[in-house]
Formats: structure tokens, sequence, C-alpha cells
């Protein structure tokens, strides 16, 4: 069996680098060389379905940014992003330190190759903090224990959670009123999440190609995605694609078709 185990902070990591990766297919989509021969094959296998794979991901990665920065400007100074993938620069936190050098972000992730490359999410200002927890958002509490120790949730934190919750489909919602409720008043849920209201058919064929490469994937409608902000105001434009959340002309991804995003994106405030 093929594999590769390096040691991180004397944690042993195995990755089975012979089946694909939905983390380095994203990394592959970016333009990004930490993949694998079976993670492009993969993702070639979904582009040749969904031809939008690459312009999605960097729709995805441009309203990142441009949710960070937004609430970094609005005041925000701690940041949990849960399903942070391979960095690809610049992070989450080089925003919202740019605007906020004494920010606090702690990354989140259960992917084995994301700790392998942990170290390069952690040089931040020296007025701020950085932190890497390895957890996994099927289990909430654990992973908001382990955020805790970084993080004060007693004053207002952005919870990002971008392209992630349609690969846990049948706990997505759980999983979210589970965070939602231990975040205080003024905080922030950041959220992007595969749609097939724009291209249904191309989007229906890549959730077949990334199920059978071991990856269960679903899709949402508006009126779906919208029930992960229950209870909390959502700020203007509201549920949007991607790259007409608020758009910027130095994130080149204003082009970008509503099909070739394929994500619904919003922000909403605890009131």
């Amino acid at each position: 069996m093929a594999d590769a185990r390096e040691r991180t902070d004397e944690v042993e990591v195995s990755l089975d680098i012979h089946l694909a990766h939905s983390a380095r297919m994203y990394d592959f989509y970016l333009g990004g060389t930490t993949n694998f021969p079976a993670d492009r094959e993969a993702a070639g296998r979904a582009l040749a379905v969904f031809p939008y794979a690459r312009s999605a991901a960097r729709a995805n990665r441009a309203f990142m940014r441009r949710t960070t920065r937004r609430l970094a400007e609005a005041g925000i100074r701690q940041f949990l992003d849960i399903g942070t993938g391979i960095p690809t620069s610049p992070n989450l936190h080089e925003v919202a330190q740019r605007v906020a050098p004494d920010a606090a972000v702690v990354y989140a992730d259960n992917d084995p190759i994301v700790l392998l490359h942990a170290q390069a999410l952690l040089r931040g200002t020296e007025q701020g903090v950085t932190a890497y927890v390895q957890a996994d958002v099927r289990e909430p509490e654990a992973l908001l224990e382990a955020a805790a120790r970084t993080l004060d949730f007693d004053r207002p934190i952005a919870l990002s959670m971008n392209a992630l919750l349609h690969f846990v489909p049948d706990e997505a919602h759980r999983i979210t009123e589970g965070l939602k409720a231990r975040l205080p008043s003024g905080s922030a849920l950041v959220m992007s999440h595969l749609t097939p209201d724009f291209a249904p058919d191309e989007t229906a064929r890549l959730i077949q190609v990334y199920t059978a490469a071991g990856t269960p994937v679903a899709a949402c409608t508006s009126e779906e995605f919208g029930r992960f902000f229950t209870g909390w105001d959502v700020l203007d434009p509201g549920i949007v694609a991607t790259p007409r959340w608020n758009p910027s002309p130095e994130d080149d991804t204003e082009h970008i078709t509503d099909a070739g995003a394929s994500c619904y994106g919003a922000v909403a405030i605890r009131p």
C-alpha cells in the first residue's frame, strides 16, 4: 500500500496517497502543488463533468478574503476557521491581521495533509495570535474546547465554514446549530456551500464523481442554505453566488458567472 508518513509536533501522520483526497483536489483546482496522481486523476474526472471546478475554487477563496477583511474592518478580532484546507496565501490570518495586527485566528481541520502544512498557518504578526487544532467538525464540542485555549468565547468570534458542510450533508445542520449556540452576541457566521441552482446537471455529475472517489457530497438550494442562518441577521447582499458578495476588483473574480461559482455565500451576525 502506497503511503507517506511524517511526524508533526510528535503526531504521526499517515497519508493514503493512492486515494484521492478532497483537500488535495481543491489544491489542484487552485493551481497548487500539494497533490498526488490519484488527486489529479480524480480532479480531471471532476473537471470533465463540471468544468467550473477551478473558477468555483477561486471564487470561494476570494469570498473568504472579502468576508474576513469586512469583518475585521467592522471590529471583530477573533476568527475560527473550520475546514481550513491546504494553506494558500493569503490565508485567513494574513487578511485579518493586515487589517487588525492584534487579531487572533484559530484554524481547525481533521485532514492529515493539512496537519503536515500547519506551520505555514502559524506565521502571523507579533501582536496577534495564530493557532492550529487538529479536530473534526463532526465533533463540535471537542473542537470548541480546543479553540477555547486561544479564543475568548465571551467576545465576538467570526466562524468561517467555507466549502465545508457539503462534505457532511447528514450532519450539517446539527453541527452548525451546535457551533452557533456557543458564540456570543456580535459573532459572525460565514459560510459557502455547493448549490445545484445554477448548473444542475453539471453539479449532479460532480457529486457522482466525488461519491465514487469515496467522498460523499450534497448540494443545497438557496432556501436550504438560508436555514443555516436561522435566528441571525444576514448581512447585505444576502444569500448570493460567492462572486456577488460585495465584489472587489482586486479579487479578479467578478467576471465569474453564477454557474462558474456554483456556490452560495453569506454572512450573518448574532443579535
